[in-house]
């Protein structure tokens, strides 16, 4: 169970670590690009395949995540990747890193569905 705990510290660290080589001007815009999609793919409520379906829904995790965090690294420039490694591994050291944009971005992606859901919802009942 220890190692367990200990690859889910090192994804956080490389999630982070790819999220801060998304802003960083020396990354290829391509890199950036898909860094920024895996990211927001793994803090996203939203997933390919639902978690509540058994197995699959937790199997696009294990394998989309860590698929696309390892393609990301591949694409960022060594010097770039380790100075993103260190400035995580300090911001994870001093507390979670908090992002309050990304919380909004998320709670209203949330709210819009909801909002689709009951207009679609409510056209049903009319007819």
């Amino acid at each position: 169970m220890q190692s367990l705990k200990q690859v889910a510290r090192r994804l956080k660290k490389e999630t982070y670590a790819v999220y801060l080589a998304s802003t960083d001007q020396r990354v290829p815009r391509y890199a950036r690009i898909l860094a920024g999609l895996t990211v927001a793919y793994a803090f996203s409520p939203i997933d390919l395949i639902p978690d509540f379906i058994p197995i699959l829904g937790y199997l696009d995790d294990l394998i989309i995540l860590p698929l696309g965090i390892w393609l990301v690294l591949k694409m960022i420039p060594p010097q770039v990747l380790a100075e993103c490694r260190e400035k995580a591994a300090a911001e994870i050291e001093r507390g979670k890193p908090i992002n309050r944009a990304a919380a909004v971005v998320i709670i209203a992606i949330w709210i819009g569905l909801g909002i689709l859901a009951a207009m679609w919802l409510t056209r049903i009942f009319k007819r």
